[in-house]
């Protein structure tokens, strides 16, 4: 292989793959990064047998071939250089760098023992905007579970019905729920873990049309531009959420989204141990009152249009300052669904996003 790249053009490409690099020491191979020509262009893929990513560039070919070089010591290097252009050619083995004032030589592994990354060849379930999807990622994020106790909630369901592209993740305790209208046929719902989320977020950052989801066989793609990203998707089957999200409420309450994440914020430095704070709904206005026999006491109040009855709720004050950090508008509508119900949040203008906390018992 001999070629000419730019380096800017390399860099950013490298940057996109290196993540996906697996730091398994039993399969070193799986700490290179695939360098290919293909169709006139550069190929550049990596893998660590959950998540796969390929992403091509424009480079100038004198020689085709293929050769896997080590993630770390190839990154580091085209991101220490400063010139311009970069010539990469390959014998037996080994990756050598020319450049104008730098000039190394890599050994790298042979290309055939890299993994294949798996080809999805199906129609495209759904296309969406990629800073819409991006958007909906960052909401649904905060509520996946850490634990992988149970693995489909470790991750974020994804359904494809009758033009809309629903996001939810859940971890019991808490529960999101994003609608995008978007072009869609069919019915698809596929579960795609934690670490697929966290690529995909990190891939959407620079892209500016469309995301196709592709899926078959348990392997779900992400396409978009020049950037391809292969996962595993989750075995098992999402529980049933929509049976949680109340479809009635008690009392609501409106507020302003800034004040009352301040006030969340103020509360949460005198929460106990297990980051509870109390909130009361009463006429015109919403008390926060928070206490820990360390540290003293809270209590501060912001101004609310309140629906029907007054209520009072103890709640985990990071879960509710997780759900106002992505939530959009100005203003919030709390609904109140009973005592041990979920709390709904949702913002006072969009019904697209729906935020449940459970309580904390007093």
């Amino acid at each position: 292989m001999k070629l000419v790249v730019n380096q800017k053009n390399l860099k950013r490409a490298v940057s996109l793959v290196e993540k996906v690099v697996s730091k398994n020491t039993t399969l070193p191979i799986l700490g290179n990064i695939l360098l290919k020509t293909e169709n006139g262009r550069l190929r550049l893929s990596a893998t660590n047998l959950e998540l796969g990513i390929n992403t091509l560039v424009g480079v100038k070919i004198e020689e085709v071939g293929e050769i896997a070089i080590p993630a770390r010591i190839f990154s580091d290097f085209i991101n220490t250089i400063q010139d311009e252009k970069v010539t990469l050619v390959t014998k037996n083995n080994t990756l050598t760098i020319n450049a104008e004032h730098y000039k190394t030589s890599i050994l790298g592994f042979d290309p055939k023992d890299f993994p294949i990354i798996p080809k999805i060849k199906s129609e495209p379930i759904v296309s969406v905007p990629a800073n819409m999807f991006k958007g909906a990622l960052v909401r649904v994020v905060e509520s996946m579970a850490i634990s992988e106790t149970r693995p489909e909630l470790a991750g974020i369901l994804v359904q494809v019905k009758e033009n809309q592209c629903v996001l939810v993740s859940t971890d019991i305790f808490r529960l999101t729920e994003v609608t995008l209208s978007v072009s869609a046929s069919g019915s698809n719902a596929i579960i795609i873990p934690r670490n697929t989320v966290t690529e995909l977020v990190r891939m959407c950052n620079d892209l500016e049309g469309n995301i196709q989801i592709k899926y078959s066989d348990n392997q779900v793609a992400f396409v978009a531009e020049d950037i391809e990203l292969v996962s595993r998707v989750v075995d098992g089957t999402y529980p049933p959420y929509k049976n949680v999200i109340p479809e009635k409420f008690i009392s609501r309450a409106l507020i302003k989204r800034n004040e009352l994440e301040n006030n969340i914020r103020l509360a949460g430095l005198f929460a106990s141990s297990i980051s509870d704070v109390k909130i009361s709904c009463v006429e015109n206005k919403l008390i926060i009152t928070a206490r820990n026999s360390d540290k003293g006491e809270i209590e501060t109040n912001v101004p609310i249009v309140l629906k029907n009855e007054p209520f009072e709720v103890s709640l985990n004050y990071r879960y509710i300052l997780d759900g106002l950090k992505n939530m959009p508008g100005n203003e919030v509508v709390i609904e109140f669904t009973g005592a041990g119900s979920p709390l709904v949040m949702r913002p006072s203008d969009d019904k697209s996003f729906v935020y449940l906390i459970m309580p904390l018992r007093n």
